[in-house]
């Protein structure tokens, strides 16, 4: 007797098996797509890179992908340039090997600070990278804590910004910390400092700054009642950390029983590791949505917090035409299942 499991027919089954999902990783985050890979049940993708004398990329998928669901693991960190273009080539191996939709998953979109023209002659290399990532072939984008809303914007194609504030929440409520004051590091992540202070019923404050140049500001006011609180600085990227300890600095000076700060992105460049080693920080927390290096790893200040789990449902969810703001709009979605 033959039981026949599949009701339809022959070409629903083809149909069914060939929309299968297929997760690759690049080189910027193997661990993080390791994960990802392990939340799904599933393997990563076969891929060689190599690069040539020159610097030139070698890219090359190992198996068929022809009518799948592929999802490329990708953030365009350090070496950003190495990354970008290794992206760029992995999406259009996938289109040119019909591949049936290419969702590009980057945990941290680099360049994305220049999001507008600051003189008048200057690029908008945010828009640029979107515009280059759907030539490539990117039929989707899935991001982490985007640095400015308006990027989605600058794509023609579907582009989802899963939010880490819910995992921070519950990082936050396990170290049953009380007397809390959540503060925004500058005037533009009044919105993320807000939100984050609403879910956990705590004072709000913002640091008042003034950037001479890039990579360099200086703390001129704390906006806000932080004398005697527990503050928890908020931003989605730490990059020189000198933003970050100048308020820390400021926020001491003003009364603050303690100063943590939780980011999404550790980009952590130049002398970042050296100043949150000297700085009133008690601890740094930070996403794997970037490795960190030799130097980080060492310092006893950072600690790290996993968004596989976060990406992992997401991929789940846009592979199973399922909604994925629900990861990010309730605050009972703050464990992931």
């Amino acid at each position: 007797m033959v039981l026949n499991i599949f009701v339809g027919s022959s070409s629903d089954l083809m149909q069914k098996e060939e929309f299968e999902l297929k997760l690759f990783s690049g080189t910027s985050n193997s661990e993080l797509a390791e994960e990802i890979a392990s939340f799904l049940g599933i393997n990563l993708g076969e891929i060689d890179i190599t690069t040539f004398s020159d610097g030139e990329i070698n890219l090359e998928i190992q198996e068929s992908i022809r009518g799948k669901d592929v999802y490329i693991i990708q953030s365009t960190c350090f070496p950003t340039n190495d990354k970008v273009m290794e992206l760029l080539l992995f999406l259009d191996s996938a289109k040119r090997a019909s591949a049936k939709r290419i969702t590009a998953v980057i945990p941290y979109y680099g360049y994305a600070r220049q999001d507008r023209k600051s003189s008048p002659r200057a690029p908008i290399s945010a828009k640029l990278l979107a515009d280059v990532i759907t030539v490539a072939g990117a039929d989707r984008v899935l991001a982490v804590d985007l640095h400015a809303a308006q990027i989605q914007g600058f794509f023609n194609i579907q582009v989802d910004n899963l939010s880490a504030k819910l995992l921070i929440v519950e990082d936050i409520r396990e170290n049953k910390m009380k007397n809390l004051c959540i503060v925004s590091p500058d005037i533009g992540g009044i919105r993320r400092a807000r939100d984050l202070s609403k879910l956990l019923n705590a004072e709000l404050a913002v640091v008042d700054k003034y950037r001479s140049e890039a990579n360099k500001s200086e703390v001129m006011n704390i906006i806000g009642k932080v004398k005697g609180k527990n503050c928890i600085l908020v931003d989605d990227i730490i990059d020189t950390a000198g933003t970050m300890c100048a308020a820390a600095e400021e926020l001491k000076n003003k009364g603050a029983l303690s100063v943590m700060a939780y980011a999404t992105h550790p980009v952590l460049s130049g002398k970042a590791i050296e100043k949150i080693s000297k700085s009133p920080l008690k601890e740094v927390v930070i996403s794997d949505s970037i490795p960190l290096n030799g130097k980080a790893q060492k310092c006893k200040k950072i600690r790290v917090f996993s968004i596989s789990e976060l990406l992992a449902k997401a991929i789940h969810n846009i592979h199973t035409s399922k909604s994925v703001s629900e990861l990010f709009e309730s605050d009972k979605q703050v464990k992931l299942v």
